[in-house]
């Protein structure tokens, strides 16, 4: 093993470490540059991401009064193709051998959808954009593969070079290096990552990018229509391929099969950095430690708190997003302009990185204290736009209005970070956030490991919110299973309605019979009397009840919702019981 991490010191002193957090059914990832939290993205087991996937897809509508169409690539809704994201090679599934004929820079005159596309029609297109709200993918037909130093756009004759890169002659010599290795009629981006490489490991990802290709091409030939050719890979393997770098000091992982798996794709995309890998065994939960959790929490309140006093508040509606700069206490020393600027200084880097965390996309207004001087303002442009350089996903600062508003743009791509952890809020109709169920379910597994951990028992029954212990047990319990295999300890969980949704509560620990007594209420052959308290959800004929939470399937049960019955029990199982009514 390279490392393990036990105590606050052993990481003192790094200023980029990558922070990778797994759970039984998400994954969370943070960067951390001098211990501030730059970067955050997470991974569910359950939700598909389709974002760089390519398809095979029919186009099922075409619309010549909004120049797109609509393409079938087997997901839920139908995917939006516009007439500016589409190129033109000879044939669809063309491109290795001969250069496609393209649209090079903006023309004249854009060719209408009609010439382009007919319905029914089969094409090769990527996701670009994930589905949103009731929003189907968004894709190109202008296809990317990424790999460690390279981008290879197969259908289009181009090279480029990361802007990352400033060093100028790096840059011919990348460029020269790519375009002299690349197929003729394929294109590719040298990314950031190969600054400084050889060429022969530049030679190794493109041979392997290019078998990738031939794979997807090869498969897009044959088979049904709409058809997924080429999946991205997940989110650990994503980090370690764009962001495991010489600026990064050390990855941190708390799961040992996931730091094993990251110490072998190392060996792969960066043999010198195997080292830089650490596996994490504290007790403490790996965000608490590095005080990520409270820097999660702070990115979906509306008030954020300054270093000087002062303090942002950000409003995200359907339309936009809005954010007012206040002085708060910050009162300054000199002079009220100076406190101005230096306030709105502060502002516009926090803003770039709120709008980085936070995800914020579309049209962003900026609400800044009113500043007399325009050189002032140009130097808060200025600051805002620096800081907007290290995000990845592309903005726009289109200037101060005549309101003294300031306009940003920023593309959207996912979900926003207050999209995907939280829901609506049922009684204040979508006003408020509360967590969403998958969140306090995480939340309330994490509070389940750091309770076991500090203790030596070796069973435990907690109660939880009836809709997170659902999710915590899982189907056919197999996400509790899972969990008592990390611990290596005896759970036991049960639903209670009196428990705060994402809390969970410690009703006994012990030996595994003394736990068993208690988490099991009832025993094979009891008659009992019990409230049918629901329809049961897998089984519509069924009923549910409860005992001090425990679960009692009553089978034909359904039709007595809000009824007391007399059960006999004939099945105890570790989660639920099954009865007969009598």
């Amino acid at each position: 093993m390279a490392g393990i991490i036990r105590n606050r010191k052993e990481v003192g002193g790094l200023s980029q470490v990558i922070v990778i957090n797994v759970g039984i059914n998400e994954t969370r990832v943070a960067i951390l540059e001098n211990g501030l939290l730059g970067e955050l993205a997470f991974e569910r087991a359950d939700e598909e991401r389709v974002v760089g996937n390519i398809y095979r897809g029919r186009v099922e509508n075409v619309l010549p009064g909004m120049e797109a169409a609509f393409v079938d690539i087997g997901l839920d809704r139908n995917a939006f193709l516009y007439v500016d994201d589409i190129i033109r090679p000879k044939s669809v599934f063309e491109c290795e051998e001969e250069t496609p004929e393209i649209l090079k820079g903006k023309e004249k005159e854009t060719p209408s959808i009609t010439s382009l596309l007919k319905e029914g029609q089969d094409l090769l297109v990527q996701v670009i954009k994930e589905p949103i709200g009731t929003k189907g993918a968004r894709v190109v037909t202008q296809l990317t593969i990424a790999g460690r130093y390279l981008v290879l756009m197969p259908n289009v004759d181009y090279v480029g070079v990361s802007r990352r890169i400033a060093d100028e002659k790096e840059r011919e010599r990348l460029r020269a290096m790519a375009g002299r290795l690349k197929p003729a009629g394929c294109g590719v981006i040298v990314r950031t990552v190969a600054e400084g490489i050889a060429e022969e490991e530049l030679v190794g990802d493109l041979n392997f990018l290019l078998n990738t290709w031939r794979r997807i091409n090869r498969k897009a030939k044959r088979g049904r229509t709409p058809q997924l050719l080429y999946r991205d890979h997940d989110l650990v393997y994503r980090i370690m391929r764009d962001f495991f770098t010489a600026d990064i000091d050390e990855i941190v992982v708390d799961h040992e099969n996931t730091y094993k798996r990251c110490l072998e794709m190392a060996k792969v995309l960066a043999p010198s950095f195997t080292g830089k890998i650490v596996l994490y065994r504290n007790e403490q939960p790996i965000f608490d430690f590095f005080g990520i959790s409270s820097e999660i929490e702070r990115s979906l309140k509306r008030k954020v708190w300054l270093s000087s006093g002062g303090y942002l508040v950000i409003d995200q509606t359907e339309a936009l997003t809005v954010i007012d700069v206040n002085t708060g206490k910050f009162i300054g020393k000199t002079s009220l302009e100076e406190t101005v600027v230096a306030t709105n200084l502060e502002a516009a880097r926090e803003i770039a990185r709120q709008m980085h965390l936070r995800n914020l996309a579309g049209i962003i207004i900026i609400d800044f204290i009113d500043m007399t001087e325009e050189d002032h303002r140009e130097e808060v442009i200025k600051v805002l736009s620096e800081a907007l350089k290290k995000d990845k996903t592309k903005s726009n600062i289109l200037g101060f209005t005549a309101l003294g508003l300031l306009e940003v743009t920023r593309k959207k791509v996912r979900q926003g970070l207050v999209e995907y952890l939280t829901d609506d809020c049922p009684n204040c109709g979508g006003t408020g956030k509360v967590l969403s169920k998958e969140a306090l379910a995480s939340q309330a597994e994490r509070e389940i490991r750091k309770i076991v951990v500090q203790n030596s028992d070796k069973a435990f029954l907690f109660h939880a919110h009836p809709s997170v212990a659902s999710l915590l047990i899982g189907p056919s319990a197999s996400n509790l299973e899972r969990l008592e295999e990390e611990l290596k300890r005896v759970i036991y969980i049960r639903g209670h309605e009196g428990i705060e949704a994402g809390k969970v509560r410690l009703i006994a620990s012990g030996t595994k019979d003394k736990v068993e007594k208690v988490a099991l209420p009832v025993n094979k052959g009891d008659i009992i009397e019990v409230e049918v308290r629901e329809p049961h959800l897998s089984n519509p004929g069924d009923g549910i009840g409860r005992i001090e939470g425990y679960v009692i399937d009553i089978e034909d049960g359904a039709h007595y919702v809000g009824s007391r019955v007399m059960v006999r029990i004939d099945k105890v199982y570790r989660t639920y019981a099954k009865g007969k009514m009598i």
